[in-house]
Parts: structure tokens; C-alpha cells; sequence
């Protein structure tokens, strides 16, 4: 510092002396703004005259960092108004005025108080006065100037991290870039090599290598490997005045790390694995685990296990455990010791992510050989199937045989088997099995509608062990049969209107059948053959299982018929064909005229006519004059004398009338025909006298059917009227029956008087096809000729 401080008192001392050579006008034409100094003259008229500036200085150079014990001297102000008298003073304003600089106001000397920092201010603006201590007035303009402080070497490179951290790929090469680190100096860069800095390592070789002009740290020796060492420590020194003696430095440290790549390939730390095994473990038992070796780290370690080759490779298998990398072995056959005792498999571990870089290193994978011994155990009996399917039809007999199961021992002592049913599964006992040979049979009638299945267990046990047994599940379906007749699927409310017309559609049906065919159902509907034909309602096939009824004639009466009864003949086309007859009632109603039903009742007649009040009073005179001719006839009756019909002195109560009239016998056809009035076909044109011979004995009529006949009540209503207009008829009441027997039968006689045919030309032989009912008769007409004569 005294060499700077002699140094400084020379460079002020010449610049001092320049500055006193410099000119009045090149002072003026500085870089400070010039100012102008006007002088007023006494009040003669004179014009205005321009002086000159007189401040002698324009800018002032102090060194930082002073150290000496007196202050530092800046420089002097002076002006060449200044006669040395000390009329004149000097003041300092600005920058640090009166704190870091101060100014001897008589002389001008400028001295700094304090020790200053370059780095802190380079610079200072001040402004100087000079006035007259007099007046008070200032002899010069105020005008500024510049102290500018020059730096010296007083700061060391800091660099902008105290502690990097860095990684680069293990096996690089030399000179690959790991990290740059950067040192900064607080000192003037334009102002010597006080700021130049310069890199250098100072820990780290010969690993590392540091450029000294950039800071790249990068690497210095070939193929370095993360597993011989991964952390690496560097030192890096930045020194200024560009490295030379004397100048300030500063270091740093980087922390290396060498990451990982795929260069090691897995390896086993043994050739060979011994595993033991029960041979009843299940499928998918974890045997025993293996691992080979990776120095890798990360993804690179990463390996899977496979099985190459061996006796072994269909009985087990080889899974990669991600988080230990290890390899299970497991089972994936059933083992069995008595057909083999000890397999051999070879077992590869091979990197998953493989770096195409290294790959002439050799193959980046290993091989062990894994012996597994399998251990003999006492097994439990094993059936020939996973589960059983037997199918049986529902009508089978009790007591037969439905199924077999078989089971065996698969121990080397081949033990006996017994079976039975586990009857949690078979609550009601329908099934049994033989405890020997595992034949199933039915001990109860079977029916598909009610249970079209039964799943049952099936139990094998070791005679010798009971302990060791093992169950079966057995499915049996039952098959369906044809033994369900068909059904209406429904009661069906139908009805007809009075005003139907031929033709019409009344009602739809449909049928239901229990029973399930594999094709499906198919239902037939007709009449049944004692009706064959209704003159009422027809039966129409739709040909999709529904039947239409069919109005056949024109109007029906609720007072004749107010309900009919339809017997319908349905049956399926399974075998056995099943059939069965359903019944609809058929309502006879009052509708609208576009169909709809208004009432099917008979009383609802008279009521749906809508009588009026009036109408109804003149029915009620008209019944009431009906009954008072009715009381008057009676009263007329009783005066009048009737002469009897049988003229007798005794009383007719007490005595018997008999009748000697026994008729002609089988010749004699004039006789009262009885079978007038139970035959209706036998209808009379004309009423024949009985003494007289008819002209015709036999007389042909038209055989109507009975459904085309009218009903009963129109029946007896003709028969009634013929007995009134019978003048042969009784004048008082008598009791007239008409017994209604219907028409023949549609199988005509059975007798054999009326047959045409010869007994020797009749076969008889096919009566023996018509069941047991015609058995007898099969024995008297169907035997041997030996047997007739």
C-alpha cells in the first residue's frame, strides 16, 4: 500500500501541473457544461461583458482500500479569482460531501475521510462554489466534477454454487462433458487482469480433467465402471490476474456419480438347485425360489426367468418375482410319485432391457439346473371324471339302473373303494348307489315337470382309510315324456251376440302343455267324435297351436239357449299322442251393433227394452183385468153342472177302471205307435185315423242329424199343440209325458239279425283288436269253426 500511495501522490501531482499548463479556453471547452459569469458595471449605460470560467479541475482519480494513518488528498479547487488574500471561500456539495471528502475552504484541498470500495461506488459527483466572504456572492458559476475511485486486486473468483453435484454414464469415453461451473470477480474487468479468471483441479485426477477457460469438468479416463466405483469428489480452484503469482483465487467442489448402464449380464451364484415336493401339493404351489446376480442397478438389473429345456418343463414352470427379481418355481401338473420320482429342468435368467452397446460382451444371460424330487403321500381316491352327466327318461321304473361312477386308488397299495351318496345332496332319497361297483339306481318314481334336474355328490372312500375320500358332483337330467294331455291355457269368459251373423270370430283359444318336446309343441284342435257336427259354432286350426270359434248360424235367442257348451277335442304329436276334451261356455248376450256386450242375463230382456212409466202402468191393468177374469171364470166353473165322464153309482175313488184292450201283437199295425213320441224324426204331415189303414204302412222320411233338429222346448211346444187340437183328447186336465230319446247311434246295432252278410262269410276276427271290453265277444265269434258248430 505505500508503493500505491507514493504512486497516487505522483499521478496527482502530474496531472496537477497539467492542469495549471491547460488554457482558459480548452477548460472552457471541457465535457463539464460551460457557464457564463456576467458583470454588471456601475450605472454608466455600458454593455454587458463576458469573463472567462476560472475553475482549473474537470475530474479527480482516488485509489480504494486506503490504508495509510493521514487522509488520502484528492486534489485542489482554485479559480483565478482567487488573489491569495483568502477573501475567497470554497464549498463542497454532493456525493459523500462532508462525510467522505472534505475541502479546506480557504486553500481548496480536498482530502477523503474515510477508506473507500470500488466495489460498493466507483464513482462520486460532486459540485464546488467559490464566493467572496464579503458579499456573499459566488465568484464562479456552481459546476460539477467527478472523483472516480480505480480499483485494485482486493477480491477472489466466487464461483455460484459452494457445492455441485453431477453424474455422467459409467464406460464413457475421455473428454465426455460432465458439468460447467462458473466463478465471478468482484473486481474492474477493464482495468488489468484484476478480474480474469482462470479453472484449475485441484482434486479429482486423473479421473477428471477442468477446461480453465470455460469451467467444463469432463472426463479424463476411458471406460469407468460404477460397480469398482460410483462417487466421485472434485475440487476446482478459479484464480484471477489470470492465474499469474499474486493473484486471489477461490475453489469449489463437485460431486460426481457415475450412473448405471447395462453392461453386466445376470449370473447365478450356483450351478445347481435341490427342491422337494409332496406330490399332492395343487396346481400352482410356490416350490422354491432362485436368483442370479446382477451388478446393474435399476432397469438394467432387471431380468426374467425362463425354462429351457428338461424332463420337467410340462410339470412346472418358472415365474419372475418384479420386485425381488427372483425366480419361483411352481407346479403346473399334478404330480404323481408313482409314475415319476425326480425331474431335472434348466432354467434361464436373461436381461429384460439389453443395451445394443455392449452386446459383444456376450450373451447377457445364464443357465442353472433345477432337481425337483417329488415325495409319495397316502391320496385320497381320484374318479375317472371332473363330474358326471347322466340323462334318464322320466317314466323309468324304480329300481333301475341309471349311471355309473368309477373311482381308484392312485397309491401304489391300490386300496378298495367303497361309494356312497352324500344325502345333504338327495334330501328325499330318490337315488341309491351300489357301494361297490358305483352303480346309481332310482328308488322313486321320477317327473320331469316337478324336478328336471337333481344334482347329487357322489363320496368314494378307502376301505382301509376312511379318512382318505373324495366326492364327485353328478348332474342327471331327466328326460321328458309325453305323459301331460294338453290344456286350455286359461278359463275363457266367451260369449255370442243375439245378432251374430255366420262366420264370426267370438273367441280365440290356446292350450298349455307340462310336458317339454324337443321340437316343440304342436296342438291339433276338432270336435269331439260324438258331435261331429254343431249346427250352432264351429272349430277352426289356426295352425299355430290357438283354435277360432266360429259362429255357424244366424241370431241366437237368450230366451231359447242362453248358454251353449262347446266341447273341444285338443291333442299334441309327441309320442304318445295325448289328448284331452275341454269345455266352453258359451254365453249368449245382448250387444250393439258394433259387438259390444250390454247384458247376458234373461230378466235383463224386459229390463233393456226401456219401458216407460206409462207402459209399465198399462202392463199392470192388463194383469189385473187377466186376474179378475181369471177369479170370474172360476166362480162360473163352480155353479156350472158337469155330467162325469164315467157314469157310475159307486165313486170312482173306491173302484177300478179297467181296460180290456190288449192290441193285435206284433202283426197288428194299426196299434198305437209309442215311438211317435220318442222318436223326433218321426214328424207327421197329417194326423192318421187308428181304425183305418193307412195307405202307406211304411212311409220314408229324411233322417236329420240331431244337432240340426230344434231343441227341446220347440219339441214339446209341436206336441203340446197337436194334443190340444185332438178332438179324441179329454176334456179335462190330464198329464201328457213325451219322453225325448235323441237319434240312433253312430255305430248302428251290434245285432246280428240284421246283417245282410251270411255267418259263414263273416270275419269276426277283428274284434279281437278292440280291447278287452270285446274279449268275450272275440271268444264267441272270432274262434275256431270247431267252436261255432
Amino acid at each position: 500500500m505505500r508503493t500505491y500511495y507514493c504512486l497516487s501522490v505522483f499521478i496527482w501531482t502530474y496531472m496537477f501541473h497539467t492542469v495549471d499548463a491547460i488554457p482558459l479556453q480548452e477548460k472552457a471547452n471541457s465535457d463539464l457544461p460551460s457557464k457564463r459569469a456576467v458583470d454588471l458595471t456601475k450605472d454608466d449605460g455600458k454593455m454587458l461583458r463576458r469573463t472567462k470560467r476560472g475553475w482549473m479541475w474537470n475530474q479527480f482519480f482516488l485509489l480504494e482500500e486506503y490504508t495509510g494513518t493521514d487522509t488520502q488528498y484528492v486534489g485542489k479547487l482554485h479559480t483565478d479569482q482567487d488573489k491569495g488574500d483568502g477573501n475567497l471561500k470554497y464549498i463542497l456539495t454532493g456525493d459523500g460531501a462532508g462525510s467522505l471528502f472534505v475541502i479546506d475552504e480557504n486553500t481548496g484541498d480536498i482530502h477523503a475521510a474515510k477508506k473507500l470500495d470500488r466495489e460498493e461506488k466507483s464513482l462520486y459527483i460532486l459540485r464546488a462554489k467559490a464566493i467572496d466572504r464579503k458579499t456573499g456572492r459566488q465568484v464562479e458559476p456552481e459546476s460539477e466534477f467527478i472523483i472516480k475511485i480505480h480499483d485494485i486486486n482486493d477480491n477472489e473468483p466466487k464461483f455460484t454454487k459452494d457445492l455441485y453435484t453431477a453424474s455422467v454414464p459409467e464406460m464413457s469415453g475421455v473428454g465426455t462433458s460432465v458439468i460447467q461451473v462458473t466463478a465471478t470477480d468482484a473486481d474492474d474487468a477493464n482495468y488489468g487482469n484484476s478480474a480474469k479468471v482462470v479453472y484449475s483441479i485441484l482434486q479429482g485426477q486423473p479421473y477428471f480433467s477442468v477446461d480453465p477457460e470455460s469451467g467444463i469438468i469432463k472426463t479424463a479416463l476411458p471406460d469407468m465402471s460404477r460397480e469398482n466405483r460410483e462417487q466421485y469428489q472434485v475440487v476446482i480452484q478459479a484464480k484471477d490476474m489470470g492465474g499469474q503469482m499474486g493473484g486471489l483465487s477461490g475453489t469449489t467442489t463437485v460431486n460426481i456419480t457415475l450412473t448405471d448402464v447395462n453392461n453386466n449380464p445376470p449370473r447365478f451364484p450356483q450351478s445347481t438347485y435341490q427342491f422337494h415336493s409332496p406330490e399332492s401339493v395343487p396346481l400352482g404351489t410356490h416350490l422354491g425360489r432362485i436368483k442370479a446376480n446382477d451388478p446393474d442397478v435399476g432397469e438394467n438389473a432387471e431380468m426374467e426367468y425362463s425354462i429351457a429345456e428338461g424332463d420337467g418343463a410340462d410339470m412346472f414352470d418358472v415365474i419372475t418375482d418384479k420386485n425381488t427379481q427372483e425366480g419361483i418355481i411352481t407346479v403346473k401338473q399334478n404330480l404323481d410319485f408313482e409314475n415319476k420320482m425326480l425331474y431335472t429342468l434348466r432354467v434361464d435368467a436373461s436381461n429384460t432391457h439389453p443395451d445394443p452397446r455392449f452386446l459383444h460382451l456376450g450373451p447377457f444371460k445364464d443357465t442353472a439346473v433345477v432337481k425337483i424330487s417329488v415325495e409319495d403321500v397316502d391320496e385320497p381316491p381320484v374318479f375317472s371324471k371332473l363330474f358326471y352327466l347322466i340323462e334318464v327318461d322320466e317314466d323309468v321304473k324304480e329300481g333301475s339302473i341309471i349311471g355309473q361312477v368309477t373311482a381308484y386308488d392312485p397309491d401304489a397299495m391300490n386300496n378298495l373303494i367303497k361309494y356312497s351318496i352324500d344325502r345333504h345332496t338327495d334330501m328325499d332319497r330318490i337315488f341309491s348307489i351300489h357301494s361297490e361297483n358305483g352303480s346309481i339306481f332310482t328308488l322313486k318314481p321320477l317327473d320331469r315337470e316337478s324336478s328336471p334336474w337333481h344334482n347329487i355328490t357322489i363320496t368314494a372312500t378307502e376301505i382301509n382309510n376312511s379318512k382318505q375320500s373324495s366326492h364327485i358332483p353328478v348332474f342327471i337330467r331327466i328326460l321328458d315324456i309325453n305323459d301331460h294331455a294338453p290344456e286350455f291355457a286359461m278359463y275363457y269368459e266367451t260369449f255370442v251376440c243375439e245378432n251374430a251373423k255366420p262366420g264370426q270370430l267370438i273367441q280365440t283359444v290356446s292350450v298349455m302343455d307340462k310336458d317339454d318336446p324337443p321340437r316343440g309343441h304342436k296342438f291339433f284342435f276338432e270336435p269331439v267324435p260324438e258331435f261331429p257336427l254343431n249346427p250352432n259354432f264351429t272349430i277352426v286350426d289356426n295352425k299355430d297351436n290357438t283354435a277360432g270359434i266360429m259362429t255357424r248360424k244366424d241370431g241366437y235367442s237368450r230366451n231359447k239357449m242362453s248358454t251353449y257348451l262347446l266341447p273341444i277335442l285338443i291333442f299334441d304329436n309327441d309320442y304318445p299322442i295325448q289328448s284331452s276334451t275341454g269345455t266352453l261356455t258359451i254365453r249368449v248376450c245382448a250387444c250393439d251393433n258394433q259387438g259390444n256386450m250390454r247384458s247376458c242375463n234373461a230378466e235383463a230382456l224386459v229390463l233393456s227394452a226401456g219401458l216407460s212409466t206409462g207402459a209399465l202402468i198399462a202392463i199392470l191393468l192388463c194383469v189385473i183385468i187377466l186376474l179378475v177374469l181369471v177369479v170370474l171364470f172360476a166362480a162360473l166353473k163352480r155353479q156350472r153342472k158337469k155330467e162325469p165322464l164315467i157314469i157310475s153309482k159307486d165313486d170312482v175313488r173306491d173302484n177300478i177302471v179297467t181296460y180290456n184292450d190288449e192290441g193285435g201283437g206284433e202283426e197288428d199295425t194299426q196299434a198305437f205307435d209309442i215311438g211317435t213320441l220318442r222318436n223326433p224324426e218321426a214328424r207327421e204331415d197329417s194326423k192318421l185315423r187308428r181304425d183305418v189303414m193307412p195307405e202307406t204302412i211304411f212311409q220314408i222320411r229324411r233322417t236329420v242329424p240331431l244337432w240340426e233338429n230344434i231343441d227341446v222346448q220347440d219339441f214339446i211346444h209341436r206336441r203340446l199343440k197337436e194334443n190340444d187340437s185332438d178332438p179324441s183328447a179329454p176334456p179335462y186336465d190330464s198329464l201328457a209325458t213325451y219322453a225325448y230319446e235323441g237319434n240312433d247311434s253312430i255305430a248302428d246295432s251290434l245285432s246280428s239279425l240284421e246283417s245282410l252278410t251270411a255267418d259263414c262269410n263273416q270275419d269276426y276276427d277283428y274284434l279281437s283288436d278292440w280291447g278287452p271290453r270285446f274279449k268275450k265277444l272275440a271268444d264267441m265269434y272270432g274262434g275256431d269253426d270247431s267252436d261255432r258248430d
